[in-house]
């Protein structure tokens, strides 16, 4: 068993969320490169040498808050998913509740996580390859993989028509959650309720001039 894995379990799990809590926020605050451990162990109100005996080093202990913020994150939005997604009603309807709250879910996560969303945006070129992988299959990849099998479903009971549903689902994010991304930059700029839903309605609205099951199937 390796010395990392010893020292984990060694350490108690109260004080190992708290570090956590506390890297998200100095990483979100600070960016990867200019984060210190020292930093991190004053917004824990923990010495340098209980982080060391929690994680191996900076690099680990940004995979781990990454990690962490992410699967709490993409968790909420599968219940949304669950929840919108599985029994259609309204097309439109629901897909529109949909976007909106998934917008909701993202934006209004507790700050650590969204600024440590912006962190990884912002610094995607300097950080290693693997926890950059790991984040997005296990936030953004796998949120988009879970609206595509629904949208199949969709498809199959004649609601909408397409050849490929991973890209109908990657053009229904690019229509109705980009857009508030990016006036937004990320959630870090206010927005109202009412131009959040306006905004929701209208990249549905276009998602279902493409796909809807009106609408001829590409390659036709």
């Amino acid at each position: 068993m390796g010395t990392e894995a010893i020292s984990v379990r060694r350490g108690r799990p109260d004080k190992r969320e708290a570090i956590l809590r506390a890297a998200s926020r100095v990483f979100g605050r600070e960016g990867y490169a200019r984060a210190t451990v020292d930093a991190i162990a004053a917004e824990a109100c923990v010495s340098k040498k209980t982080i060391y005996n929690h994680f191996a080093d900076k690099a680990e202990l940004f995979r781990e808050a990454a990690m962490e913020g992410v699967e709490q994150v993409s968790a909420h939005i599968t219940v949304l998913i669950d929840r919108h997604l599985s029994k259609i009603l309204d097309l439109e309807t629901d897909l529109t509740d949909f976007a909106v709250d998934r917008v909701k879910a993202i934006f209004e996560a507790p700050d650590e996580h969204t600024a440590f969303a912006r962190t990884i945006r912002a610094e995607v070129t300097h950080l290693p390859p693997e926890v950059l992988h790991a984040w997005l299959d296990a936030g953004p990849m796998r949120s988009q993989r879970e609206i595509a099998a629904k949208l199949h479903g969709m498809a199959d009971r004649g609601l909408l028509a397409f050849d490929d549903a991973g890209k109908a689902a990657d053009h229904f994010t690019l229509l109705s959650f980009t857009p508030i991304a990016e006036r937004t930059f990320f959630g870090a700029l206010p927005i109202g309720d009412r131009e959040v839903a306006a905004l929701a309605r209208e990249g549905v609205r276009m998602f279902l001039r493409l796909y809807g099951a009106q609408a001829p199937k590409r390659g036709e």
